[in-house]
């Protein structure tokens, strides 16, 4: 397969290319950095805004296969930035697959899609989008993943055949983003507990999301593929205690366990507070509560990952004990802990 990989550059985007590069795929990696490590790996680079549409489309040429992984994370009380990367970033890339004949398309998208603040218990994907609720919350990020969700599975037919993945809190050596803030924010003294702490939430370690996306990228290939027009949610297969499991995160950095707590109900009202002042002075940083992160950190989220085992055969094979063991050992090596990579700013 001649792949391109949009965001292979990033934390999960750059496992794709390794597992591509080790089968021994061609690659092509489209991003705004310069990536010299994937160079040498003989991955042709091609630096390109997602937002431009004709870098996007050029970037399609000649290609088989797209993972779409590229994408603006984060809290930010600004649509318009998570509108122009998240969704019409997709519908570039939708054109770009059109445009020179691309066959399949597989693309990184969030369990969040389905949040709707309230506790969820091994849902699998009949769970239906909420765009309401992400609206009133201003969870920017999650209905711009579902809107551009919802357009790659519409465009799924017999000559771009499509699927969507849903990882859930992908984690492992090279995060830049979930654990260096946790780490950040308990030497701070600023994390605290949301809730009773009894909230269970599925993870998912990067390999094993990196492998299910060849996994989905093969099974697109097959006649009358099970797959085509299909999300999936991925994890570990089993959720894990969400602040225990953060404890033992802050423990392999040498931190204690988070000892302070805040209600839901207080937690709540601090992030709409921030959501007021923030959307007031037009701040673009992130703010530090949201009522959105609020429930996401009290509540519980959980998945039934079945749908993904059947279809496409996807079965985590490093074990959580196995990642977290990998984790410890990069956290040793990093100088002066891991780099947070904020989200990169956007024209509004």
């Amino acid at each position: 397969m001649h792949a391109l990989v949009t965001g292979g550059g990033g934390f999960l985007g750059r496992y794709i290319v390794e597992q591509l590069a080790a089968r021994g795929d061609r690659l092509r990696c489209f991003g705004r950095g310069r990536y010299p490590a994937l160079e040498a790996l003989g991955v042709e680079v091609v630096r390109g805004d997602i937002t431009d549409a004709a870098a996007v489309k050029a970037a399609c040429a000649g290609i088989d296969g797209v993972f779409h992984v590229a994408a603006l994370p984060g809290i930010g009380m600004d649509w318009r930035p998570y509108e122009q990367v998240n969704l019409r970033g997709t519908e570039n890339v939708l054109r770009g697959c059109h445009a020179h004949g691309v066959s399949r398309l597989v693309y990184t998208s969030s369990p969040s899609v389905v949040f709707n603040g309230r506790d969820q218990h091994g849902v699998d994907e009949t769970a239906p989008y909420d765009f309401a609720w992400m609206e009133r919350h201003r969870a920017h990020y999650s209905r711009s993943k579902a809107l551009a969700e919802q357009a790659v599975l519409a465009a799924s037919d017999a000559s771009l055949k499509t699927c969507a993945l849903r990882p859930h809190l992908i984690w492992g050596p090279r995060d830049n983003h979930l654990i260096p803030r946790l780490i950040a924010r308990a030497r701070s003294g600023r994390l605290r507990r949301v809730g009773d702490g009894a909230n269970l939430v599925d993870v998912v370690y990067v390999e094993n999301a990196a492998a299910a996306h060849l996994q989905a990228a093969d099974a697109l290939a097959v006649p009358d593929s099970p797959v085509a027009g299909r999300a999936y949610f991925l994890s570990q297969g089993e959720p894990v205690n969400c602040w225990e499991w953060i404890d033992q995160i802050l423990a392999l950095a040498d931190l204690p366990p988070v000892r302070k707590r805040i209600s839901l109900r207080a937690a709540r009202a601090i992030g709409a507070a921030c959501e007021i002042v923030y959307a007031a002075l037009g701040l673009k940083q992130e703010p530090p509560m949201t009522r959105f992160l609020a429930e996401q950190l009290a509540r519980s989220h959980w998945f039934d990952v079945s749908a993904a085992r059947r279809d496409f055969g996807y079965e985590p094979r490093i074990s959580t004990a196995e990642g977290m063991q990998r984790l410890a050992a990069w956290l040793r090596s990093t100088k002066n802990g891991p780099r947070v990579c904020p989200p990169q700013p956007r024209p509004s």
